[in-house]
């Protein structure tokens, strides 16, 4: 697959619960490697796809907040585009603000005006300007933010509600609707990229990944109105479809980490890591698209409860740790722990913490070994 474009489509705030209840959504599944349990690293943008770009939790290439994009360790910690980039392609990225993603590796670093801009129009002349590369000579990595949903909530629901407000939580209908509108705006959106992609014969020769950063919250837990303060999994759960010429459609319902789609693209691509640069925290699934049995992985997720004030910490505050039947929730800003069956107890409603279960135990020790090869004393 050397010779493969590389499209990606992120939908950013799209919910995993709307993905699988979309009858768009159902049509690309029944195309691709659906991923229906992919746990992101963190519940807000800046964070999650810097730990998307380079396989590594925020923890070590230092962006692990809302204000740590120009902490990431960029000698230590090699992105996907820079792999890219060194074999050749020409990389684009077309983005709402230049601290989404690494930058380092790109050709072009554009910036849409999210207010002003026709992101469908957008995106559609950069996929022809695109497909004029790839008919000279020239193979693609092509990185699109839909970033609508994530402008409506910002302006009818940050702006205008708390996380305490009890207009807001008492009106869930009203989230719901208002969260639907958004999602139908980006399946419209999807469906418009995905003809100019077939239109252009660009699915024939390239990998398209449809995926989202996190989800957003309608209202399910009182103290968090959008994203990014819990580490529930109405924002932890994301959807991932990979559209694959060379493979049949499957769905993967095993969990995986939104760091293991980086090494799984360059495994498909025939791009051995560089031994110059730190271990990554993700793994290819390659095998398992493969259909080999592949143990599951620890995932970890992390960010910062605002709790009363306006602005998000400056440091992660609440974090988790989870297979696919626990969590181990632990509030830094309150000094408390919550485990949750999530298999039996999706809602996460049954605190479970204290009731010496021995899962709480293992879950531990494995928050404190991510934190120790992070080199974060504090525990």
């Amino acid at each position: 697959m050397s010779s493969k474009n590389i499209i990606i489509l992120m939908i950013d705030g799209g919910r995993l619960d709307r993905a699988k209840n979309s009858s768009l959504f159902k049509e690309v599944k029944s195309r691709s490697v659906f991923f229906s349990n992919s746990i992101t690293y963190s519940p807000h943008t800046i964070a999650a796809m810097h730990a998307f770009f380079s396989g590594c939790y925020g923890t070590r290439t230092g962006t692990n907040s809302y204000w740590s994009t120009y902490k990431f360790k960029k000698n230590r910690f090699k992105t996907l585009t820079e792999y890219l980039k060194e074999n050749n392609y020409y990389t684009c990225a077309d983005i709402v603000s230049e601290i989404i993603i690494p930058k380092q590796g790109f050709d072009e670093f554009l910036i849409h005006d999210e207010k002003k801009d026709d992101l469908t129009d957008r995106h559609i002349r950069l996929l022809e300007t695109m497909k004029t590369k790839n008919t000279t000579g020239h193979n693609f990595f092509l990185f699109l933010q839909y970033s609508n949903i994530h402008t409506t909530i910002s302006e009818e629901v940050l702006k205008v509600f708390d996380n305490f407000s009890k207009e807001y939580f008492e009106n869930r209908k009203l989230n719901e609707q208002r969260y639907d509108k958004l999602f139908k705006k980006a399946e419209s959106y999807l469906t418009s990229l995905l003809e100019k992609i077939t239109l252009l014969d660009l699915d024939k020769n390239s990998l398209i990944l449809i995926m989202s950063d996190h989800g957003v919250s309608v209202g399910e837990k009182v103290g968090e109105r959008a994203y990014g303060a819990f580490c529930y999994d109405y924002t932890l759960r994301t959807f991932a479809y990979f559209l694959m010429p060379d493979f049949d459609s499957l769905e993967i319902t095993q969990q995986v980490r939104t760091v293991d789609f980086m090494p799984s693209i360059l495994e498909l691509l025939h791009l051995p890591l560089d031994k110059n640069y730190s271990e990554l925290d993700g793994e290819s699934l390659l095998p398992l698209i493969k259909g080999q049995k592949v143990s599951e992985k620890i995932a970890y997720s992390e960010t910062g409860n605002p709790l009363e004030e306006k602005k998000p910490p400056k440091m992660p505050n609440t974090k988790s740790v989870r297979t696919s039947e626990w969590k181990l929730i632990l509030n830094e800003y309150n000094n408390s722990k919550e485990l949750y069956h999530i298999s039996g107890d999706p809602s996460e409603e049954t605190n479970l913490s204290g009731q010496n279960l021995g899962i709480e135990s293992v879950l531990w020790n494995e928050f404190l070994k991510i934190q120790k090869k992070a080199g974060i004393i504090k525990f």
